[in-house]
């Protein structure tokens, strides 16, 4: 019970982050070794890896959220001088998403299994 409310509490404050850093000013964006386009990737990749362990019964909207998320987040770069809101840019974002809540779903029910085999051998 404590995990399922901690993996709430963080698919929210990873979307907050999410949320701050594509609005905040480009330099306050956080520098890494990797491009880009795959750091936004990644960074919504967790984001749908960790609401889909979070809430494991509403992929679908979780996927229709996210996707949603995408696209609304990158707008919100329209109200900040030194941003910029691009289509490649949600769409990279949105398939990062869909991506994480794919394997997070997927680590759920490998985890599934795996507890179903313990509970079968004793």
């Amino acid at each position: 019970m404590m995990t399922k409310k901690f993996f709430k509490w963080l698919a929210w404050v990873v979307l907050a982050a999410l949320v701050f850093v594509t609005v905040s000013p480009i330099g306050l964006r956080p520098h890494t070794l990797t491009s880009v386009g795959l750091d936004r990737a990644a960074a919504f990749f967790l984001a749908g890896a960790v609401f889909a362990v979070a809430y494991p019964r509403r992929w679908m909207s979780l996927a229709l959220f996210l996707v949603f998320s995408s696209f609304a987040i990158e707008m919100l770069q329209e109200l900040s001088p030194t941003r910029h809101a691009r289509l490649d840019d949600a769409l990279v974002k949105a398939v990062g998403a869909v991506a994480g809540i794919i394997a997070g779903k997927l680590a759920l029910t490998i985890r599934r299994g795996i507890l179903a085999r313990r509970l079968a051998r004793s």
